[in-house]
């Protein structure tokens, strides 16, 4: 696999990854700005454009759009992180021009139509209360905005019901002023293309994105403020079973512990073989799943533990899960876990990186992240080195009650009674 970079003159990068064997092309149009730049009065406002976006081109209408990648086969999508947006297609190789086109057909000529903002408008509005139905995914909202509390990064990525109501054409058109140029863009591919190619396409295509206009500013990044002590936020509802999510500050992007910090995911809940799993699950029987998670930004993160159960285990379950919180904590991984869980980690990758679409995803990420393409072999490399002392070390620093954020929706414990859970782990 061969990758490469180059930077046009408007200032817009372009990155490939030629994977020989093959027969596919995954693209993706990447934009540096997310949730966690927006102000408080348009939240939601870059995935409200990110739809309107799907929904018609001066030369496109949004059913031409979705046709000229479906009807090759192809897959034609788009996401809004906290610091990020991207729209992605993939297809057959044959294609791999056409979707290039559409793809950016929609990110530099998108019309913003009014009648299709106020439409779109209460497809998200319905969104949100899809959310919000859902107690498994609710949960991680409720979460998110108590680990992040005063801070932008708790703000919903689809904005509320009110911030959208407040959200006009005029402040769509100033978001895509003010991010959607050159210098906040790259374009990605990867699968059977051609370097050459893909900067001849951004040239005719993207070349004349405008640079950064005069005068514009992102919104400047800066970390949430130091969490002290633990926060439990309770939603009663009538359900079968009560979805639980908890977090710890974590690490960012950057943090020279998140190779033992990924390592410790995976041993504590990254999958079938780790203790929560094991123990919970296995041993216990009180719940179907429970898993952990990383939530990374660039300066920040948090270290997620999810898991549905009946109300009436919840106690139970929430003193097992510290417990083991606490001996991975004081005791660390055994020899035999960690080359478990770094084999794991590097072999999913591994497996991972064989799809375009996958490896596309890695350009883009790794690009916005650190302004370069990270080496997969790099990685490993760190990940070989990660002693069980380290993963311990992390655990100790992470896995601490007062940076300890919990969500609940459904029957279970009092506020009360959890924080006890929690102060007497």
């Amino acid at each position: 696999m061969k990758t490469q970079i180059t930077t046009l003159p408007n200032g817009l990068r372009v990155a490939s990854c030629a994977m020989p064997s093959s027969q596919t092309a995954a693209v993706g149009i990447w934009c540096a700005v997310g949730a966690r730049h927006e102000a408080a009065r348009i939240g939601g406002v870059s995935h409200f454009l990110e739809h309107l976006l799907f929904k018609g081109t001066r030369k496109r209408s949004a059913r031409q759009i979705s046709e000229e990648v479906e009807g090759v086969g192809g897959d034609l999508n788009a996401y809004t992180a906290e610091e990020r947006t991207c729209y992605y297609a993939a297809a057959s190789a044959d294609h791999f021009s056409s979707i290039t086109e559409v793809l950016a057909d929609m990110y530099s000529h998108s019309r913003l139509a009014p009648a299709e903002v106020e439409r779109e408008r209460g497809v998200i509005v319905e969104e949100i209360e899809m959310i919000r139905d859902e107690p498994a995914q609710h949960v991680h909202e409720l979460l998110t905005a108590e680990t992040w509390r005063g801070d932008s990064l708790g703000r919903p990525i689809t904005g509320t019901k009110k911030s959208l109501a407040a959200i006009t054409r005029a402040d769509l058109l100033a978001h895509l002023k003010s991010h959607y140029h050159a210098g906040r863009t790259i374009l990605t591919a990867a699968g059977a293309v051609e370097h050459d190619e893909l900067v001849a396409l951004a040239n005719r295509f993207l070349g004349k994105l405008p640079g950064k206009p005069r005068g514009s500013s992102s919104r400047s990044l800066t970390p949430p403020s130091r969490q002290t002590s633990p926060r439990i936020l309770i939603e009663n509802r009538e359900t079968q079973q009560t979805q639980i999510a908890m977090s710890f500050r974590g690490t960012g992007a950057s943090d020279t512990r998140r190779y033992a910090v990924n390592l410790l995911h995976v041993i504590l809940g990254g999958n079938m073989s780790s203790r929560l799993f094991q123990e919970l699950r296995e041993h216990r029987g009180l719940c179907y799943s429970v898993s952990t998670s990383l939530s990374t930004h660039s300066d920040c993160g948090a270290f997620e533990i999810t898991i549905g159960l009946d109300g009436s285990n919840v106690a139970k379950a929430l003193k097992l899960i510290f417990r083991e919180c606490r001996r991975i904590a004081e005791k660390g991984p055994s020899v035999a876990e960690l080359r478990r869980a770094r084999d794991y980690t590097i072999g999913t990758s591994r497996m991972a990186l064989e799809r375009a679409a996958t490896q596309n995803y890695r350009l883009g990420s790794s690009l916005l992240t650190y302004g370069k393409i990270v080496p997969p072999e790099e990685v490993y490399a760190h990940l070989a080195k990660v002693t069980a002392a380290a993963v311990q070390k992390a655990a100790a620093q992470i896995l601490k009650s007062r940076t300890l954020s919990l969500a609940m929706v459904g029957p279970g414990p009092s506020k009360e009674e959890i924080l006890g859970l929690i102060l007497s782990a």
